[in-house]
């Protein structure tokens, strides 16, 4: 019998319409995770969880309700979570079934709530937006037209329309004047599928730009799906602009945000609100990877690109959180908080600093669980015992990075399933560790020891360390001991999915309205 309460699905319900704080996680992997879910559970696996868990839940008395679909996962991660300090941890009753049984409503794909909710929007709003074969034809007659990628700037990189510039979402109200000058310029915005261009779109249209805009309807998917050309490894994106327009950007951003009601926070503000016990705040500084590089408020997690909007699930796992956004030109702030506003979230933007408030550099300091004590090789060392057998190496980083590059003679495992891995792999009377950068594996070190019986060491460095020694990698899947489900392809990643996933997908966002209204709880509005 559990040691762990478990909460109903009519429990949750509740605290999601009283817009109480709870942190629903779903522990499995990616895949399993995006073929069914309820819509505001964030994905944080069991493989992966004293990576993420901290930055994601950072109130150690959330309300956490842990479930999966019967792989004994949930249990173990309750655990885990109460020996990292987290007090209020509770199985979902019935887990993922239970739900189901329950009458709760099931989502597919990830991100679904910025989805759903781009979903919402085009309904509401009927976004403007145009046919590949219309942007196909304005191109070819060589019309006055801009085509702005909304996408991050490498996933652009990976395939784009051709001649258009990268810029990220939350970039938009402020380049676009500079980009398109002209307010007869015809400004065209597109992502992969459909929610970023849609946004990104409604961005521009609530802000009062002057010139035409649409969204390329249905992103790249509905541009491959007419027989159209994708680029490649591009290079076209964002530069700098002028102070006159982001002021005019800022005024424009500004008064999107007050009708949404956003908030307004000073210094004072964060400071009490960071130092409550009972009400978690999240941080998050919107600007430009570089920018925050380059000086940044002490605290504030990095999100540039209007990601924020985008995987705010990942970001924000804890639902009735409060948030504050940050910036330094009150563009890119006021217009995400524009946005999170309407998903119902509490959100406040941080005003009256200036440049001395942006004195911290450098990386954000992703707060872990205390490393665990290891015994570490250097990669010679792991040359000489691959060379003499009897050592088998367990590779823990993700099935893609495996793939692509490993040490030779690696077996590739989950680390939630390394019990079950241990039955592919041959037996040895010592065992190795490692991950691209050995961080992860550090944290199995002493699970796979109790597993096996046998000494387990780690890689020092990981396989970065082995590649940085000049030493040899490995491609392919030739020895997988686990599934590779620890990430779902996405229908609109590349050119090469079936055209029926392409479409699939077209459909399945097409039924997200529907599905919100059946779910009821979600607390959307659209200005």
């Amino acid at each position: 019998m559990s040691s762990f309460p478990v909460r109903s699905y009519a429990a949750l319900r509740r605290a999601l319409l009283a817009r109480q704080e709870l942190a629903l996680l779903d522990v499995r992997e990616e895949d399993p995770f995006a073929q069914a879910h309820p819509l505001f559970a964030a994905n944080v696996p069991l493989s992966r969880l004293e990576l993420e868990i901290f930055p994601r839940v950072p109130r150690r008395d959330t309300p956490i309700t842990v479930y999966d679909d019967g792989e004994g996962l949930a249990e173990i991660a309750a655990k885990r979570l109460r020996d990292l300090g987290y007090s209020d941890v509770a199985l979902l009753e019935g887990g993922l079934a239970g739900w189901r049984d329950a009458g709760g409503e099931l989502f597919r794909d990830v991100n679904v709530p910025s989805k759903a909710f781009g979903e919402l929007v085009e309904s509401r709003r009927h976004t403007p937006s145009l046919a590949a074969e219309e942007v196909q034809a304005l191109l070819d007659a060589r019309a006055d037209v801009v085509v702005l990628d909304a996408r991050r700037f490498d996933e652009y990189q990976t395939m784009n329309i051709p001649g258009s510039i990268s810029v990220p979402g939350a970039e938009l109200v402020l380049r676009v004047r500079e980009l398109a000058p002209d307010p007869a310029t015809r400004v065209i915005v597109n992502c992969a599928g459909r929610t970023r261009s849609i946004i990104g779109t409604q961005s521009l249209v609530n802000a009062g730009i002057p010139n035409p805009v649409a969204a390329l309807r249905n992103g790249t998917i509905g541009w491959t799906l007419a027989g159209q050309t994708l680029d490649k490894g591009q290079a076209r994106r964002i530069g700098e602009v002028s102070e006159a327009t982001r002021r005019v950007a800022a005024g424009s951003a500004r008064g999107v945000a007050d009708k949404a009601g956003v908030g307004r926070a000073t210094a004072q503000d964060l400071a009490a609100w960071q130092a409550e016990e009972r009400r978690t705040t999240y941080l998050f500084d919107v600007r430009t990877a570089e920018e925050y590089l380059a000086g940044h408020l002490p605290g504030a997690r990095p999100v540039p690109g209007g990601q924020l909007v985008q995987e705010t699930d990942h970001y924000a796992s804890v639902r009735g959180a409060r948030v504050l956004l940050v910036d330094d030109d009150g563009v890119r702030a006021n217009m995400s908080a524009s946005w999170l506003a309407q998903m119902g979230w509490e959100v406040h933007v941080l005003d009256g600093l200036d440049a001395t408030a942006f004195g911290e550099r450098g990386e954000w300091p992703t707060p872990r669980p205390a490393a665990p004590p290891a015994s570490e090789i250097a990669p010679a060392t792991l040359r000489d015992w691959l060379a003499e057998g009897d050592t088998q190496l367990l590779d823990l980083t993700s099935s893609a990075n495996h793939v692509a590059g490993h040490v030779p003679g690696a077996w590739w495992a989950l680390r939630a399933g390394l019990r079950q891995a241990l039955e592919q792999l041959p037996p040895a009377s010592r065992y190795v560790l490692t991950c691209a950068s050995s961080l992860l594996a550090r944290y199995a070190v002493e699970e796979f020891a109790a597993a096996t019986g046998k000494p387990v060491f780690l890689l020092a460095g990981g396989t970065a360390a082995w590649r940085a020694a000049g030493l040899p990698l490995e491609v392919g899947d030739a020895r997988l001991a686990s599934s590779r489900i620890d990430r779902y392809r996405r229908p609109y990643e590349g050119t090469d999915n079936p055209r029926e996933a392409m479409q699939g997908y077209l459909d399945w966002e097409f039924g997200l309205v529907e599905q919100l209204g059946r779910d009821g709880t979600h607390g959307f509005f659209v200005i």
